[in-house]
């Protein structure tokens, strides 16, 4: 029943959202404007999801521990006052059309309880980029322009010696083509959880490369700090989130979440067993 209300309230609130009778002043690009700006530009990019609006509230997530540090530290970036730096938040502010009804209620949930975070800490003089740019196949209701935003997404990468940091079973373009068009890939492999009280120590990891690199950034709540950390050094630095994730579905035609086999190896052994030895080979770096 408690489920029930939520969701009405949740409907009601958007219905007055969308019409404009809870004003709103949250201004979003779209996927496409956000991946042409990232592919044309050498900006560097932090993603703001549910979660991270979920640790401004004070709460923890499952592979993050909350603390006021990690809360003050978000609320900042969120509001991060160099355009260089692309912030990206959730594109649910004007509509939901494109959203299948899953997500379009978890969506309308979400702002029912965090839409007075987003006013609150969001700078209304910017206009932000959406974080679906690395969500982009689950909670499409029309799947069929998926492959189009992905080609455009690889080209990102395209001909670039790209520096992964990430965590130890996420293998981010490992058996799929997601990063082929990279000329080399380097690893950075970072703590499995609360890998924000090591962000010293992969940041001191990530500053021995060269500045040409290309950092690619998977690791949780403490990607946002490392993305304005590295950009406010010189490098460029995109906090791409669950992109391989996604890609991973959209290669599969998944009709909606699965669990991938890669994501439960771990040792050596496992990896070698599954036939990543190239894998094993970019690994550079382990942070504890």
């Amino acid at each position: 029943m408690k489920q029930k209300i939520k969701d009405i309230l949740a409907a009601i609130a958007y219905f007055l959202y969308e019409k404009g009778i809870l004003y709103n002043r949250i201004k979003v690009h779209d996927i496409d404007e956000t991946i042409d700006e990232l592919l044309h530009t050498e900006k560097s990019m932090v993603r703001f999801g549910d979660g991270e609006i979920v640790m401004i509230k004070g709460g923890s997530l499952m592979l993050q521990k909350a603390s006021p540090e990690i809360a003050q530290g978000l609320q900042k970036i969120l509001a991060y006052p160099d355009e260089k730096l692309m912030v990206t938040i959730p594109d649910i502010f004007e509509t939901l059309s494109d959203h299948h009804s899953a997500s379009r209620q978890f969506w309308r949930e979400h702002l029912l309880f965090c839409r007075k975070t987003y006013e609150k800490y969001c700078d209304p003089r910017r206009r932000y980029y959406s974080t679906f740019v690395s969500r982009g196949y689950y909670y499409a209701k029309d799947r069929s322009v998926c492959g189009a935003q992905f080609a455009k997404i690889r080209k990102i990468w395209e001909n670039r010696d790209v520096v992964i940091v990430e965590g130890e079973r996420t293998h981010n373009g490992v058996g799929n083509d997601l990063l082929d068009t990279a000329r080399s890939i380097e690893r950075i492999i970072c703590p499995p959880s609360d890998a924000y009280g090591a962000v010293p120590a992969i940041l001191e990891a990530c500053t021995a490369y060269d500045k040409d690199r290309l950092f690619l950034l998977s690791v949780g709540v403490a990607a946002k700090f490392l993305a304005v950390k590295l950009f406010e050094r010189g490098y460029r630095a995109l906090d791409i989130g669950n992109l391989d994730m996604e890609y991973e579905w959209f290669v599969r035609s998944a009709s909606g979440k699965m669990k991938l086999e890669k994501h439960d190896l771990v040792s050596e052994e496992a990896n070698r067993a599954a036939g990543y030895t190239a894998y094993l080979e970019q690994i550079k770096v382990r942070v504890n």
